[in-house]
């Protein structure tokens, strides 16, 4: 995508998740699929089980995502985690179950309208262990080395500034706390075509960095034990976010762990 304001990328990106947000899912084309009643087999395929899907309030899972962090994250009871856009809540309420009562899952977001949604689940369920602020992945609002794991679902490559966050996320991570997140990548330079379009941007493709890139951002933002997992097998669920484009041919799913020295 071509230079622009950041800003006018987050309030694009904003008013794009809010409006998913009032509706259930509001994307045509999109890190979701049209219709709600699809959500849970979108999931399956990204490799939730059927009783994390079917475990959650219902309306957290928006079908938003693009795999799936809770595998990879190894929670533990008592742990401190943190949902790098949290959506309707939905990895944090499955994060809240693995880190039991004495642990606490915060979800972030900067969507006012998917914090609302979030909290509003929390409260049906009633999770206690559970806290949604309103924020950018950016600018954390929460405090240094306070954190055990960041989990995160397909929305780091929607910033325009990934180092920045990479770099909050080391903030808040205290010694020997990891990263454990899904995002899109790019396994190719991406086309101008693609790259200047807005909708492919919000759709979680156009902002996707190169692998090479990512690694070095994290090594920059001072992480160590890096490891990204492609998953090729997501250019079949790929294809489908943007059909005709060739889309799948320049990004895939990946898995992204990380840690903070101790």
């Amino acid at each position: 995508m071509s230079p622009v304001d950041p800003h006018v990328v987050h309030n694009q990106v904003r008013e794009r998740y809010a409006s998913i947000a009032k509706s259930g899912c509001g994307c045509t084309s999109a890190c979701c699929t049209p219709s709600g009643d699809n959500h849970a087999r979108v999931s399956a395929t990204l490799g939730y089980s059927e009783q994390e899907i079917h475990s959650t309030p219902q309306g957290a899972n928006m079908g938003l995502g693009c795999g799936n962090p809770q595998a990879i994250a190894n929670l533990k009871p008592g742990e401190t985690v943190v949902d790098l856009g949290c959506g309707g809540g939905f990895d944090c309420f499955l994060a809240a179950r693995q880190v039991g009562e004495n642990g606490m899952v915060i979800g972030i977001d900067m969507t006012p309208d998917m914090i609302s949604k979030a909290r509003a689940n929390a409260k049906e369920a009633r999770f206690a262990n559970v806290e949604f602020r309103l924020g950018e992945i950016e600018h954390l609002p929460v405090a240094d080395d306070s954190v055990d794991v960041i989990i995160s679902n397909c929305v780091i490559n929607l910033s325009p500034d990934k180092l920045q966050v990479y770099r909050e996320a080391f903030r808040v991570l205290r010694p020997g706390g990891r990263l454990a997140i899904s995002d899109v990548v790019a396994v190719r330079n991406l086309p101008e075509e693609i790259n200047s379009d807005s909708d492919v941007y919000h759709g979680c493709v156009a902002g996707a960095a190169l692998v090479s890139d990512v690694e070095q951002m994290l090594r920059e933002a001072g992480f160590s034990k890096i490891k990204i997992d492609i998953k090729h097998e997501s250019r079949e669920f790929i294809k489908d976010w943007f059909p005709g484009t060739g889309i799948e041919d320049y990004v895939r799913s990946a898995t992204i762990e990380a840690r903070k020295e101790a």
